[in-house]
């Protein structure tokens, strides 16, 4: 369960953000919500507290792995989840993973993606 940590959710399928979002909040985490990279930026670029960002891989404009470099630049330590329905990205996830980066690959089930943002921000 959270502890109030906050997870901003980048995905420009609006029907999976929500779900991700329900989830999160079941699980005591705050959220913040961008539809897409450049929604995404100015939260990123605030001072609004971000302790990880779930993001879709294939974004519109800015994609996921650039949105986490730009993140990452502003907020080293910060935790990355891509979400990606591209077998292939997650199969070359060795090159395509940084630091304090994970990957999941769509469809996932809710009880994944909550351990997965569990035992990234128990990380230190």
């Amino acid at each position: 369960m959270g502890e109030g940590e906050v997870v901003l959710v980048v995905e420009d399928d609006s029907a999976v953000r929500l779900l991700i979002v329900d989830v999160l909040k079941e699980l005591r985490y705050r959220t913040l919500e961008a539809e897409d990279g450049e929604h995404a930026l100015p939260i990123i670029e605030s001072a609004q507290r971000i302790d990880a960002v779930v993001s879709d891989v294939g974004l519109p404009g800015i994609n996921g792995r650039q949105l986490a470099e730009v993140a990452l630049a502003r907020r080293p330590g910060l935790r990355v989840l891509f979400l990606t329905g591209y077998a292939a990205t997650a199969l070359s996830r060795a090159d395509f993973l940084g630091p304090g980066m994970d990957m999941m690959t769509k469809p996932f089930s809710m009880d994944d993606l909550a351990r997965i943002v569990r035992e990234m921000l128990a990380k230190d």
